[in-house]
């Protein structure tokens, strides 16, 4: 089947752009806050916050799989996966108000309530993620454009993330005049409602132009089957799962970082608007770089850098916040340059599975890649959880100096190892300029 080369417009690029916004406003949370939420607000301990974290994104995980096959046999006047985004727009903002609301039940009632919403969130959330991610590969078949697009929609994604990590923590503090419980319904309260109105505006601005062969059957053992024959799949599998087990690990214990190794909490939002800042320099620089040195060599530079910088943490005392605040700001805007280029090369992936089998599985190849992302934001929250949990973290009291040792690894060596890893997936991607 031949691709549809067409150029989107700015308009349809920018509705497109702020799906991720929507996204965001929930999933920033959960990577930066969530861990912090439920130990210090929320009342349950370090380790039954990882071993959540972990049940419920491996499951979540597994559901993508199945979500993915749904969306590839959807069928409606709207498409395959535009539909989604507008089905799931109003129970993913209730269920990211309510994931982060503290009810008044026992410890064991919370537990069951943390489970049961936050179960729920995270399969509301790939029931419009993963459409929302595939309907990319369909939208146009021109690489270059597909790169433009990942490039509008995560310099949106860091708007969302600008929002959470330098307005959240403000938010909770004003709306909750010390009760941290109350600040958090109202600020994601705030966060949900932007996101719905936000995903009826992506639903509404894009369209769907690729469609698989008229005449392909239904296969879902195929179709996957397939994948695990696709080498750059496999290479982007492994990636995108030691790169989420990373970026959760990490993420989850900044706010530890400055409230207990750093002693100064005021800087976590300053600290976070900065990084993000550079951030988006580095999505910005990300298409003109990539189109010039192709994509899984500008991949494996960024992330070079991003290991360099984070590893520097090891070694910076808590009072030297200048030099802090500079390796953050490097760190973020080499990592910069990579963020569009994993979803840019999924559909590349998508396009080269097609080729190589005669199939178009767009939602497979997609739902089987947020597989990994889902199961390593799982396991990377578990890592957090129980390596606090290991060096004897105690909620809102003056940690011992095993536990901030603890914490400062979290911070540099342990993620910066990761992010290297990463590199040697990319090694096995053999889709170039």
């Amino acid at each position: 089947m031949a691709l549809v080369h067409e150029r989107l417009s700015v308009k349809e690029k920018l509705g497109y752009s702020l799906g991720d916004t929507a996204a965001n406003f929930i999933f920033q949370t959960m990577i930066i806050f969530q861990l912090a939420f439920y130990t210090d607000t929320f009342g349950i301990t370090a380790a039954a916050a990882g071993t959540l974290f972990l049940v419920v994104r491996v499951w979540d995980a597994i559901f993508d799989a199945m979500m993915g096959v749904i969306a590839d046999r959807t069928n409606t006047r709207w498409g395959k996966f535009r539909p989604w985004i507008l089905w799931t727009a109003v129970p993913f903002g209730i269920m990211g108000f309510l994931t982060f609301y503290t009810p008044d039940l026992s410890a064991q009632g919370k537990l069951v309530y943390a489970y049961v919403t936050y179960i729920v969130l995270m399969m509301v959330y790939s029931a419009n993620n993963l459409p929302y991610s595939a309907l990319s590969g369909v939208m146009t078949g021109d690489v270059a454009e597909r790169t433009s697009l990942s490039q509008y929609r995560f310099f949106f994604a860091m708007l969302a993330q600008l929002a959470i990590q330098g307005l959240a923590l403000p938010m909770v503090n004003y709306f909750g005049q010390g009760n941290d419980a109350r600040g958090y319904q109202w600020t994601m309260a705030i966060f949900s409602a932007l996101a719905v109105v936000f995903f009826f505006i992506t639903f509404s601005t894009t369209r769907e132009r690729i469609q698989p062969p008229p005449d392909q059957a239904s296969d879902v053992k195929r179709d996957f089957a397939n994948l695990f024959r696709n080498g750059p799949w496999v290479a982007m599998f492994a990636l995108t799962l030691v790169l989420f087990v990373t970026l959760s690990l990490r993420g989850g214990v900044v706010l530890y970082y400055f409230r207990y190794y750093v002693g100064r909490e005021g800087l976590f939002s300053t600290f976070n608007v900065l990084g993000t800042l550079a951030t988006i320099v580095g999505v910005v620089l990300s298409k003109p770089l990539a189109i010039r040195f192709g994509k899984r060599n500008l991949f494996i530079g960024g992330l070079a850098f991003t290991v360099l910088f984070t590893a520097v943490f090891a070694v910076l005392p808590p009072d030297a916040i200048p030099l802090i605040f500079g390796a953050e700001i490097l760190r973020q805007f080499a990592y910069g340059f990579t963020i569009p280029l994993l979803w840019a090369m999924m559909a590349d992936v998508a396009d080269f599975s097609e080729w190589k089998t005669g199939r178009r599985a767009t939602a497979i190849v997609f739902s089987a890649i947020v597989f990994a992302l889902k199961a390593g934001l799982g396991f990377g929250g578990a890592i957090g959880g129980w390596l606090l949990s290991t060096y004897g973290y105690v909620p809102n009291v003056e940690q011992t100096e095993r536990a901030l040792d603890g914490i400062r690894l979290m911070m540099s060596l342990f993620p910066a190892a990761l992010f290297a890893a990463c590199i040697g997936c990319l090694l096995f991607y053999r889709i170039h300029k």
